[in-house]
């Protein structure tokens, strides 16, 4: 322990984090720089604040205020001791609905004020696209803005009192008037008036710099004004006072289509003067799926705000009327608005992949021109990228003049920094003469603030340093950040991976089969760090159960990084900091849909898991749950069932095999299907087959060994619908099955030979990478029939169904069997759409509870399932996130706690808010059993519910439901 940590530990309360883990989590924030600190401390308040800063003074050590870190400028890393406030000092401390102000803690989120508030009919009017996880003290130091500043203004304008400490102590209340300001501020505006006058460009968004102007007399001498966006180089701050607005009861939404996102530029400053809430501007390129959306190639987000409904849709239709569009909408319905701005939303993430998959990175992310200038810069802006050989794809603010742009720029070799470089300082030229600021949101950090003189000038620069010496004079609050910066193109986080690809086991085919790049795709836009999964939304389970960094997809995805780095983690694969954070990913796949940029941490901890214990002895629960199809086909083989039954229902013995096992004592072990899956179909009083396309039927393990009756179902619904099924491997059919000639099976079909297949699910998500391979081979020898056919494979089980269609291919990318396989792979409610397009559902007409599938939501989509459901009169939704079984991470040692609160997330109030008489619906095995040992609810595969609505008495009737 170094006298620094000693003596942090012994003055403040809070947590001190000098370990590998807690500054490996701190090295970046959403921006392209990386710095190492010392440590991290989480204060519980201001005192510990004040000693922390006491402390590092003395040992002349730096301090960085720290927020969500979604920065995207570089200023919320640091090489010293960073300040995080989400741990603690994350209260809403009171809400004056009469008075319309707040007063927070630096750490609070920005939608849990908004939550506080709402009900009051009031909102914090800033709202950055990152609401859900960006921290009030973050947006008060970068000065953010979001969306509905063309109404609201950006932090600034909402910040009433501060509650600063300065890096020497100093306990200060800004606010309007001098009252509160440090000693000699006042004389330092008095005495450069005229400078102060006219050295500031005038647009609404000015974030760059000091807002020295802010102190003028005829401003009112605005001191907690000032401070916003000051970056924490100023003064670290503990407690504000906020301004609230009135949120219209009504909003609507209009949607205008342009030819291209200049023609949007152009047309943007014109629609202010409706007055409306927003006016926010998206090319076609940030639109994986425009539906929804007006013919264009680019679109105006307007919101308007309204007493009533009809109020804003006569707002929002006057806006159309008034706009010159290629196409035009008008949204009214509060889901349709969501998912729209869920679009605008993303494209913090989704930009950072171009149109070809390469990459892209921030720099240049929010630079703002007045608002009539817009246009004409956007022409000049793309002008330079192109003279530099750039892409990029401008969005953002458009009604404020603030444009979002992630560039191609090649971080990666020393010719393309050199460019990165060369181009910044042009387009620094270009802003300035367009009258603009180099940053219109985020902040200068590391990204801008060395270019701050070609906007500026000299003497408004070094009046900048002048007023830094008089806050801070020891430099010790973020320094190089704003005053006296770093050079913009040194610490970059690309600069310490390696040169070469790493050898690993997945493809990685989005990637180009390079781990480093995989890895690079989290960029910090922190998604994965929400307190509640908005819609069916899965990511980040094990963030929201535990509330800490290094259990959300992006604290992983740093580990990774620093893993990869090598310089603070430096023992590679075999890392412990590494296993442990992953070691409470779920392997839900949720981020691999939910994350902006695609991370995929389930395909990224198999392959850790994979080399991390290469050679070496692993937990028991790899070989007891990871083999798991071994052990029941051997089960199954052996007729051991009902003795492993009898022996698992005596719970000293069953507490004896799960301690061997490494399975939660608090679990309960599932009995295992006295008669399997195929064993039915192979006894089954044969029937004659549909005359319609023939289907197989995957037998997975779950369905095979654990839960046969969703197989039976099955088989009933789909030759009820006409289809014909086939089982592989043997692929053995029913009498009549072969047709008339026409339709016939092929005879290969007839003679595969014996063998399981499997999708090697359990074994790709322990990281027994080379089992699954080897199981994945054997499967596509077995099912070489299959593929010579045009037959569908009907996978029952989700988790299997999206180990077919995504882990195998990626796992053996080079063999075109597992493309053609995984190209084959449909769900039960996709195969029913698809091949038997005619086919009625029985009408059930019930209300449905339960939940959908994160390997389903992640991987497969569920909209045939909605249709589906729809079709048999089924109605309401089944909730998202993860019900926290995932498969063998909730029966693993160790666990049980997490996989009960990420059940508690979502599913069980689902179960427990369900209509009575509900049918409840889930597809997975795991969520099933879920359901039955937390709630002690039985829940059911589709295919159950509508074998049962045809009748013949598959299992329980409909009647029994929630009651």
């Amino acid at each position: 322990m170094t006298d620094l940590e000693a003596a942090l530990r012994k003055a403040v309360r809070g947590e001190v984090g000098f370990d590998v883990t807690s500054r490996a989590l701190t090295t970046m924030d959403a921006s392209n720089y990386r710095r190492v600190p010392l440590g991290v401390v989480a204060p519980r308040d201001a005192d510990d604040v004040a000693a922390v800063l006491e402390v590092c003074r003395a040992h002349g050590v730096p301090v960085v205020p720290r927020g969500g870190g979604t920065s995207i400028a570089g200023q919320a890393t640091g090489t010293g001791v960073v300040l995080d406030f989400t741990r603690h000092m994350n209260r809403l401390l009171a809400l004056d609905p009469a008075a319309r102000t707040a007063v927070v803690q630096p750490g609070l989120v920005l939608d849990r004020l908004q939550e506080a508030a709402a009900p009051h009919g009031l909102r914090f009017g800033p709202d950055p696209s990152t609401h859900s996880r960006c921290t009030l003290g973050g947006m008060i130091g970068n000065n953010a803005c979001g969306s509905h500043s063309v109404a609201w203004g950006t932090t600034a304008d909402s910040a009433r009192e501060l509650e600063v400490l300065t890096a020497r102590g100093e306990k200060l209340r800004l606010g309007r008037g001098w009252a509160g300001a440090p000693r000699g501020l006042r004389e330092l505006v008095d005495g450069d008036l005229a400078h102060l006058r006219t050295g500031f460009p005038d647009l609404p968004r000015r974030i760059s710099g000091y807002a020295l102007d802010a102190l003028l007399p005829e401003k009112g001498a605005d001191v907690a004004r000032s401070f916003c966006g000051s970056e924490g180089t100023l003064g670290v701050l503990t407690e504000a006072v906020v301004r609230l607005v009135e949120a219209p009861p009504a909003r609507a939404l209009a949607v205008l289509g342009y030819g291209d996102e200049g023609a949007a530029a152009e047309a943007a400053a014109g629609l202010l003067a409706h007055r409306p809430l927003t006016v926010e501007g998206m090319a076609a390129d940030l639109v994986p799926e425009p539906a929804g959306l007006p013919r264009g190639g680019a679109w105006l987000f307007v919101e308007t705000g309204g007493r009533t409904a009809a109020e804003a849709r006569a707002r929002a239709e006057a806006v159309v009327r008034a706009a010159d569009v290629l196409d035009a909408c008008v949204v009214t319905d509060p889901a349709g608005q969501r998912a729209l701005w869920r679009v605008r939303e993303d494209a913090a993430g989704t930009a950072t992949r171009m149109p070809d998959g390469s990459e892209a990175w921030p720099g240049w992310e929010d630079c703002a021109v007045p608002p009539a200038r817009l246009g004409a810069y956007l022409r000049d802006f793309r002008a330079l990228l192109a003279a530099h050989g750039l892409r990029g794809t401008p969005y953002g603010h458009f009604g404020d003049g603030c444009i979002h742009v992630r560039i191609d720029f090649d971080l990666l070799t020393r010719a393309g920094v050199t460019r990165f470089r060369r181009f910044s300082e042009e387009l620094a030229d270009l802003v300035a003469a367009h009258g603009g600021s180099l940053s219109g949101e985020h902040g200068d950090g590391q990204a801008r603030a060395e270019l701050l003189p070609r906007v500026y000038g000299a003497g408004t620069v070094a009046l900048f340093e002048r007023a830094k010496a008089l806050w801070d004079p020891d430099d010790l609050l973020n320094p190089g950040t704003l005053v006296r910066p770093a050079p913009l193109d040194t610490n970059l986080r690309f600069a310490v991976l390696p040169r070469r690809p790493v050898d690993v086991a997945f493809g990685y085919p989005a990637d180009g089969g390079d781990f480093s790049a995989a890895v690079r795709r989290c960029v910090g836009v922190a998604k994965c760090r929400t307190a509640t999964a908005a819609g069916p939304a899965v990511m980040c389970p094990s963030f929201r159960a535990t509330g800490e960094e290094e259990h959300s997809t992006r604290g992983r995805a740093r580990l990774l990084h620093e893993m990869l780095a090598g310089e603070l983690i430096t023992d590679g694969w075999r890392s412990p900091e590494v296993r442990d954070a992953l070691d409470l990913c779920l392997s839900c796949k949720g981020c691999r849909s939910d994350c902006p940029v695609g991370v995929d941490m389930a395909t990224y901890k198999a392959e850790f898991l994979h080399h991390h214990y290469a050679g070496r002895r692993r937990p028991a629960a790899h070989y007891a749950l990871g083999q798991l199809p071994r052990w029941l086909r051997w089960a199954s083989r052996t007729r051991a069932v009902p003795v492993i039954n009898a022996l698992a229902s005596v719970r000293p013995l069953a507490a004896l095999a799960k301690r061997a096992a490494g399975i939660a004592p608090e679990r309960a072990l599932p009995a295992l299907a006295g008669e399997t899956f195929t064993r039915w179909w192979q006894r089954r009083r044969r029937r004659p087959a549909g005359s319609g396309d023939m289907v197989v039927l995957w037998p997975d393990t779950f369905t095979e060994h654990l839960s046969p009756s969703v197989g039976r179902a099955a088989v009933r619904v789909l030759e009820a619908a006409g289809l014909r099924v086939v089982l592989p491997p043997t692929l053995q059919l029913p009498r009549g099955a072969l047709g008339d000639g026409r339709t016939r099976t092929p005879a290969a079909l007839l003679g595969a030979r014996r063998g399981r297949v499997c999708c090697g699910l359990t074994y790709v998500s322990t990281g027994q990478l080379d089992h699954a391979r080897a199981v994945l081979l054997r499967t596509l020898g077995l099912m070489a029939p299959v593929l010579d056919t045009d037959a569908p494979v009907v996978v029952l089980e989700p988790s299997c169904a999206a180990a077919l269609r995504a882990d195998l291919p990626e796992l053996l990318p080079d063999d075109p069997r597992a493309a053609a396989l995984a190209a084959r792979v449909l769900t039960f409610a996709e195969t029913l759409e698809r091949y038997a397009p005619g086919w009625t559902p029985p009408a059930l007409d019930r209300p449905v509870a339960g939940q959908t599938h994160c390997h389903q939501h992640a991987v497969l989509g569920d909209a045939a399932d909605r249709r589906l459901r729809a079709a048999a009169g089924l109605t309401g939704e089944l909730s998202g996130g993860c019900c926290g079984l995932a498969g063998n991470f909730g029966f693993e040692a160790g666990h049980y706690e997490v996989s009960v609160a990420c059940a508690e997330d979502q599913l069980l109030p689902a179960l427990r808010e369900a209509p009575a008489g509900a049918v409840v619906l889930a597809d997975g095995y795991s969520c099933r059993t879920q359901m039955e040992q937390l709630a002690g609810v039985r829940g059911r595969h589709v295919a159950e519910v509508l074998a049962e609505g045809l009748g013949e008495g598959l299992g329980e009737g409909l009647g029994e439901g929630l009651e």
